[in-house]
């Protein structure tokens, strides 16, 4: 098939490339002519593991190439995708729809024959169908349309592998020229097992703020469990692990942390919540999610305050991981954001660290002393804030950090250490969330200098 894909986010361009890969003739346009001339030479707009090496293989195969003539690009196409951004609208929560229909617009008034227009983009109940009224008066002479909604489910970081092992296609349309094309460009993957639902354009547009929107509750619902056991003296790993056991449950989505973020949670909630007020009905449990979201960032300062006695102003510290989750580069309304602009006014000095080094990272957070290394950023701090859940900080030597501070304490927002792990490693003091059942004495290491000899012991083959 000959497909057009319009914008070259994350959705755009990994979906181009997914595409191409599945033997497709793809052309990826955007009206941004720095990033066509970046893409055309190699260099990747976005971080997303394995999509480099994607993009060079197809280009290789002649599948792939790049475009900022949206004019010519959509000529003789089986189907156009419109994957541009839906950011939120200021104060109401609504998806802005702008860039969508000024896609939609341009597309089809170049279109030459029979065309697919889909959105990949995430666009509330009655968008597509807008889409096909706003159209009807530009298409050229001897050209037609049909619209379908083809709502994207990728996880940034593991994006690749969600496209090409996708738990479920979605497309919605009513014309059959439309089913047929759409289940033609996803037949290899359809052809290997992998489920196709097809459904009526509003259906589709649901099912995708509906997944995103279950997901974030069982997100914050753990987040606050997690609270409980810190009361309650248990331990949320344990806890996540029992109820994850549960097959009508899942393991998925029971990590707790700092709250959520990123390119589609917020603004996804947000939209469904206000689309719904619009149809006169109340999201109520979903409503709560939002608050509490906002309210769990909110506090992310406090426990560092609280690990360092009680007192920010003149104190330095830490924060490894500034993107909203590990291994992406994207910082869009990431909980590092609240949790450092909340330690600044706090009186803090912040120097961070994150391994994407995020194009972003300067212009969001200009009082940050921003640092090329982990060890860079821990020198001479009285704290560090584990914000991210970044695999490499898995593997950091933790008695080598620890040696470099002032104050070896670690604050784990993302529990990736255990807490006698923490100590035996040179931390004075370790906290995470919803460990109740790891008292201070369990995560307080001696305040005296040294380490005792089995803690020496132990910190050498970790070090090995």
């Amino acid at each position: 098939m000959k497909i057009a894909i319009v914008g070259t986010g994350y959705v755009g361009l990994v979906s181009g490339a997914c595409l191409a890969d599945l033997g497709h003739d793809v052309v990826c346009i955007d009206r941004d002519l720095g990033k066509i001339e970046g893409l055309q030479n190699g260099v990747m707009p976005i971080y997303e593991p394995g999509l480099e090496a994607l993009v060079a293989r197809n280009v290789a195969a002649s599948r792939l190439t790049f475009s900022h003539d949206l004019a010519a690009g959509v000529k003789s196409r089986d189907a156009v995708l419109i994957a541009v951004g839906t950011p939120s609208e200021a104060g109401s929560g609504r998806a802005d729809l702008s860039y969508v229909f000024a896609a939609a617009l341009e597309i089809a008034a170049n279109l030459d024959g029979f065309t697919i227009v889909a959105t990949k983009s995430t666009v509330p109940v009655g968008t597509n169908r807008k889409i096909a009224e706003i159209t009807a008066d530009v298409i050229p002479a001897g050209a037609s349309m049909a619209v379908a909604s083809n709502p994207e489910f990728l996880r940034e970081g593991a994006a690749i592998a969600d496209f090409m092992q996708p738990d479920r296609i979605v497309v919605g349309a009513e014309d059959p020229r439309a089913v047929a094309v759409m289940r033609q460009i996803y037949w290899p993957l359809v052809a290997q097992g992998f489920p196709l639902i097809g459904c009526g354009l509003e259906t589709a547009e649901v099912v995708k703020y509906a997944a995103n929107a279950f997901l974030a509750v069982k997100i914050t619902f753990m987040n606050e469990v997690a609270d409980l056991c810190e009361r309650v003296d248990a331990d949320v790993e344990t806890v996540a692990a029992g109820v994850g056991a549960d097959h009508r449950i899942g393991r998925a989505f029971l990590r707790v942390g700092p709250g959520w973020g990123g390119s589609c949670f917020p603004k996804d909630t947000r939209a469904l919540a206000t689309t719904a007020r619009d149809n006169d009905v109340r999201l109520k449990v979903l409503e709560a999610c939002i608050e509490a979201n906002g309210d769990r960032k909110a506090a992310m300062a406090a426990r560092v305050e609280t690990a360092c006695g009680g007192d920010l102003r003149g104190k330095r510290v830490a924060v490894l991981g500034l993107t909203f989750k590990g291994q992406t580069d994207d910082m869009r309304e990431s909980p590092s954001l609240d949790l450092v602009s909340a330690l600044c006014a706090r009186g803090a000095s912040v120097h961070a660290y994150d391994p994407s080094q995020p194009r972003e990272a300067r212009r969001l957070l200009p009082a940050v002393h921003l640092a090329t290394s982990p060890q860079s950023a821990v020198e001479g701090a009285d704290a560090v804030v584990l914000a991210t859940d970044w695999d490499e900080f898995a593997s950091y030597d933790l008695g080598a950090l620890a040696d470099r501070m002032a104050d070896p304490v670690l604050v784990d927002l993302r529990n990736m250490f255990e807490a006698k792990t923490a100590i035996a490693c040179g931390f004075r003091r370790y906290v995470g969330l919803g460990r109740g059942a790891q008292r201070e004495d369990a995560v307080q290491g001696p305040m005296a200098p040294g380490m005792p000899d089995e803690a020496a012991v132990f910190r050498s083959v970790a070090a090995e």
